[in-house]
């Protein structure tokens, strides 16, 4: 079942107005959406999600002050155009995959079970996992576990992907890829703390949907869109997307930083959903211009 992370936490940044306008980038399940509906009176939210999935959860949601958009948040301003809205009081990024995605096998997200080796956001969009490993130069596959997963043998990994492409051997699915991954990484006689692959199968799903570069333009543009005073808070699950966070919200001579460090989930809440243990919040405010 999905939880939403650091509920109460993103609810006290937004410090929502009841007749304010938000956003909820990442819809989900729906969780922070039904939270801060609840707080709305005579304002609006406005909720984006690149799954197609999360709109049928959506439509369960029968509120006059609620839109869904089909849509990921490096969208925003045109999806903010299209429903007549120039500036909002908030925006609530909630980062990285649900559960309820890891979850549904056939999306690929996971290796707990055999899948086709898919792994987009949207999979109706864009490059398969599959794609990208049966395409990729050995140089770029090196590179995408090495910066996006922070794996130390991204290299070898790289090359024995190449060498078993060129036999007409590449791994179609999730299960068979983590194998081929965990026999070059897996030293024998040292207990591994989590699967060999985790690292990898993370870098490919980043690449994949391009997170980093889809997390700068979307936030850029919530900064763009807020009003004085106007809050954006997000939640991130690794240190990529917390850098990135990080020195978005510090760089930008518009935005006051509300976090000096991020917020970690409470020791009840990381024992209840063990997803939420790596988890960090930063909020921001924009300045009164």
């Amino acid at each position: 079942m999905h939880v939403s992370v650091l509920l109460e936490p993103s609810l006290e940044y937004l410090a929502i107005q009841p007749d304010g306008i938000y956003v909820d980038a990442t819809f989900g399940a729906g969780g922070h959406s039904l939270a801060i509906l609840e707080r709305l009176r005579g304002g609006r939210l406005i909720a984006l999600d690149a799954d197609p999935n999360a709109r049928a959860r959506a439509a369960a949601i029968e509120h006059p002050s609620f839109t869904f958009v089909h849509a990921n948040f490096s969208e925003l301003r045109r999806v903010l155009d299209a429903c007549g809205v120039e500036s909002v009081d908030g925006v609530l990024f909630d980062l990285g995959v649900s559960s309820m995605q890891l979850d549904e096998a056939t999306r690929g997200f996971s290796f707990r079970e055999r899948a086709p080796l898919d792994m987009r956001m949207n999979p109706n969009e864009g490059q398969s996992a599959y794609d990208v490993l049966a395409t990729a130069s050995e140089r770029e596959l090196a590179d995408i576990f090495f910066q996006y997963g922070e794996e130390r043998a991204a290299r070898r990994i790289a090359h024995v992907i190449v060498e078993r492409r060129a036999q007409g051997a590449l791994p179609k699915t999730t299960t068979e890829f983590a194998q081929l991954v965990a026999g070059v990484v897996h030293r024998p006689g040292k207990r591994e703390r989590t699967h060999p692959a985790t690292r990898v199968f993370q870098a490919l799903r980043i690449a994949v949907n391009d997170e980093l570069g889809v997390l700068r333009e979307g936030l850029h543009a919530a900064v763009d869109r807020l009003r004085g005073a106007g809050r954006v808070v997000a939640i991130s699950f690794h240190s990529l997307e917390d850098r990135i966070v990080k020195h978005t919200f510090r760089d930008d001579e518009r935005l006051q930083v509300l976090t000096k460090k991020p917020v970690s989930p409470a020791e009840d809440e990381m024992a209840d959903n063990p997803r939420a243990r790596s988890a960090k919040l930063r909020a921001a405010q924009r300045k009164a211009s």
